[in-house]
């Protein structure tokens, strides 16, 4: 799996290229909650659940049935007091932040797969293009030598890419989109 930072920061992204400026701080911390909460899947290992069972890690936690049903849940639930239609939007977003978890763990060089599909295939999958050094399970074993290539490696593959595209689009529509809907561009 990546790491829950690199699962975070994605969302911050994926938020701060499309959301409007004025969500709500419960949209920001959702955001987080839903590209982490994949994971919390490992709870299987305490219940002798194997790895490779569609209840197991990367299983239907990461399937796409899953991202789509959390981002319902997750528009319709904490954000009642907006429109349908924008609820919808929101469902589209939280579903696409969800899954963007089992896309980054679908990039790294280790574990079984995820199961995109399940629970319709149980399958697992990772992509053609593997760069990230997979995280390892467990907190005290991030603060390792393992840990530090994972931070090392998602840096370079996830961090500078997502920096890259946040901050020329935050850019744009911060002096570019705002300067034409500004009060004072009205005036000149």
């Amino acid at each position: 799996m990546a790491s829950v930072f690199s699962h975070g920061l994605v969302a911050l992204v994926i938020g701060s290229v499309s959301a409007p400026r004025a969500m709500p701080k419960r949209f920001w911390a959702l955001s987080i909650i839903c590209s982490i909460l994949p994971d919390a899947d490992v709870i299987a290992f305490k219940f002798d659940i194997p790895y490779e069972h569609m209840f197991g890690h990367r299983g239907i936690s990461h399937s796409l049935l899953f991202a789509a049903m959390l981002g319902i849940f997750v528009a319709f639930a904490f954000f009642s007091n907006m429109r349908t239609s924008v609820r919808w939007l929101l469902t589209l977003y939280f579903t696409l932040v969800t899954a963007s978890h089992a896309v980054l763990d679908a990039m790294t060089n280790g574990g079984l797969g995820v199961a995109f599909f399940a629970p319709f295939d149980e399958a697992r999958y990772f992509l053609p293009w593997r760069p990230i050094v997979v995280s390892p399970i467990g907190i005290g074993s991030f603060f390792s030598a393992w840990g530090m290539r994972v931070i090392v490696s998602e840096l370079l593959w996830v961090g500078l890419p997502a920096a890259g595209l946040a901050l020329p689009l935050i850019l744009i529509r911060r002096f570019v989109v705002n300067r034409k809907t500004s009060p004072e561009s009205e005036l000149s």
